[in-house]
């Protein structure tokens, strides 16, 4: 698995989402119980903030919040040019903890993507996460998810057939139900 490919294909699918959204309202609710479509946006922007801020040791900065799909443009760029012109270490801290950054981009498509799906969601205009993708991410899922993290970052994991599609699985894995794929 390449890192830097994943968190670009992911970025890529939540751009599409994101644009979509633009129409919708920022008070509607997400699939992210806690957060309106607002707050959702607002947490895709953190995000990208923060793969950035590990990526280079520095930070995008506030952008204006008027066009929430240029800004999140803006950054998504932002991020990919940081990841192409090398990380500026092969480690960062994650509060006291180092981390990788490639497992830093990893867990970041996993993030991007998955809210990306969330916004689709809120915007009524649902897009499933490619196939491909949501197997990859599946597999990143599995391995930093942790029960006590149901609750608290994520939902209740749950149950869908063995043989439904990745998309499907990873976001049960992750406490979410796609509706449409049933």
């Amino acid at each position: 698995m390449n890192s830097g490919e994943l968190l670009e294909r992911s970025l890529a699918y939540a751009l599409g989402s994101v644009a979509g959204s633009e129409s919708a309202s920022l008070m509607g609710a997400t699939p992210c119980a806690e957060w309106d479509l607002g707050e959702l946006l607002g947490h895709l922007d953190d995000s990208l903030d923060a793969l950035y801020e590990g990526l280079t040791g520095g930070r995008i900065g506030l952008l204006p919040r008027a066009d929430r799909a240029c800004g999140f443009r803006t950054r998504a760029c932002a991020v990919l040019g940081a990841w192409t012109a090398g990380p500026a270490e092969e480690r960062v801290l994650v509060g006291e903890r180092p981390l990788d950054v490639r497992v830093m981009a990893a867990v970041g498509a996993v993030e991007i993507a998955v809210h990306g799906w969330d916004v689709a969601q809120a915007s009524g205009r649902p897009r499933p996460i490619p196939l491909p993708l949501a197997a990859e991410l599946l597999s990143i899922a599995r391995c930093v998810v942790a029960e006590e993290d149901r609750g608290v970052r994520f939902g209740a994991l749950l149950q869908v057939p063995p043989r439904a599609r990745a998309d499907v699985r990873l976001l049960a894995f992750l406490g979410r139900r796609d509706s449409f794929a049933e």
